[in-house]
């Protein structure tokens, strides 16, 4: 079951964070954070199954964002990210078009 959580922000909208495994065909393998921006949680993982991440639930709030990974979601223009976990050092956000290229 995918680990996830999310953060309610002050205008009402919500970030959800969850930790999937990696789509097949992507070449690497491992787990990657994914970190989702929207109105709502139902509207988050919409957003995530209407890319073809068919399987994703949230259930519970057991690994919410970190405040780090609010800002960067609030600041990307698609407000949809992901990087490999565990973090490498220094590794960058990507934006959700990297990880599903491949797949």
């Amino acid at each position: 079951m995918p680990a996830g959580g999310f953060t309610r922000l002050p205008n009402g909208s919500v970030v959800v964070a969850l930790t999937l495994p990696r789509p097949a065909g992507s070449g690497d393998s491992g787990p990657v954070r994914v970190l989702v921006l929207a109105a709502n949680r139902a509207r988050a993982l919409t957003r995530l199954r209407n890319l073809g991440l068919r399987a994703v639930y949230l259930r519970g709030n057991t690994e919410p964002p970190t405040p780090d990974e609010v800002t960067a979601v609030l600041h990307h223009p698609d407000g949809l990210l992901w990087r490999a976990v565990p973090d490498e050092a220094g590794e960058l956000w990507h934006p959700i078009r990297a990880l599903l290229r491949g797949a």
